[in-house]
């Protein structure tokens, strides 16, 4: 079975899979009498939420396990944990640090002949369940998204990752602004551009220092926290580092007339984003926050084996 640990595990055929699994209705009960391992060393609301319900939906019994119920690299070694959990379950979710404990755990399975994949619930590199769920809020929202601009304004951070490898699947123009210091490495643009490339639906990325030019005729404009979970420690550093990065009005006025805005939550109102854009009418955070579970159904279904 296929693990999905960031948006480029996935080709155009099997995004568009992913994507119409996620909207069957009702969800087929592809998980019928199975557990699905939730293995959480980082708490989020969200997260648990939209995958305990999504597993509920298809028919399956989730576990949540907190990271001090196993203590991964303490008590066991990740890959051992994964083994134990492989025994019970058949799927392996889990919302780790590092994201290098995703790898180990699936290759260990591997090795040891289970058919477990292995999802990322977050990791310090990508967060491909909040940009399956972006996607399906955009298209739900503005329709054919093939060509037009996706504006990220912040932290070119684990987000940012998988929101621009999702919006090159689309055939978006994807637009990262960042301030210095906060942008994504040469090599890691170059590893993008390749990825629309192979993906062949005419996507582009580019980097920028300039929140007002992302946002020029943009059809959506994102935004993540300035100061993650682990980073409490920079949190001056990044409130200087990132004034002027704020999503306002003025920001949206530069945006398509149909453009929405959205946020992965939880958000710092004031900081990256205005209390009146979040609560504005432009703000989709709520239906974005509600196709959580919505995607999490289709991922789980996918990497079962399940096809449209």
């Amino acid at each position: 079975m296929p693990n999905l640990f960031d948006i480029d595990d996935l080709d155009p055929d099997s995004w568009e899979a992913l994507l119409s699994l996620a909207l069957d209705d009702p969800p087929r009960r592809s998980l019928e009498g199975d557990g699905v391992a939730l293995l959480f060393e980082k708490p989020s609301a969200r997260t648990r939420n939209s995958t305990e319900m999504a597993v509920v939906d298809l028919g399956g019994h989730p576990v949540y396990i907190q990271g001090a119920e196993v203590g991964l690299d303490v008590r066991e070694t990740a890959e051992d944990v994964a083994r134990t959990l492989a025994c019970y379950h058949r799927v392996l979710c889990a919302r780790v640090f590092d994201h290098g404990v995703l790898v180990r755990m699936a290759a260990a399975l591997a090795r040891s002949g289970f058919d477990t994949p292995v999802v990322n619930l977050l990791s310090d590199t990508a967060h491909p369940c909040q940009a399956v769920a972006d996607v399906l809020t955009l298209r739900e929202a503005a329709g054919a998204l093939r060509g037009r601009g996706l504006a990220y304004v912040g932290d070119a951070n684990n987000m940012a990752r998988s929101l621009a490898k999702a919006g090159l699947l689309e055939g978006m123009d994807v637009r990262i602004a960042s301030p210095p210091g906060y942008s994504l490495p040469a090599d890691e643009l170059a590893a993008l551009q390749a990825f629309a490339d192979r993906a062949g639906r005419g996507g582009t990325v580019q980097l920028s220092d300039d929140p007002r030019q992302a946002a020029k005729g943009a059809v959506a404009l994102y935004t993540d926290v300035w100061t993650s979970m682990g980073q409490e420690e920079e949190r001056a550093d990044r409130l200087r580092a990132f004034a002027g990065f704020c999503i306002d009005d003025q920001l949206v006025d530069l945006a398509a007339d149909d453009a929405v805005v959205l946020h992965c939550l939880p958000a710092h109102r004031g900081e990256e984003i205005t209390d009146a854009v979040l609560e504005g009418p432009r703000s989709v955070v709520w239906r974005q926050a509600a196709h959580r579970r919505t995607a999490m159904r289709g991922i789980l279904a996918w990497a079962t084996g399940g096809r449209p």
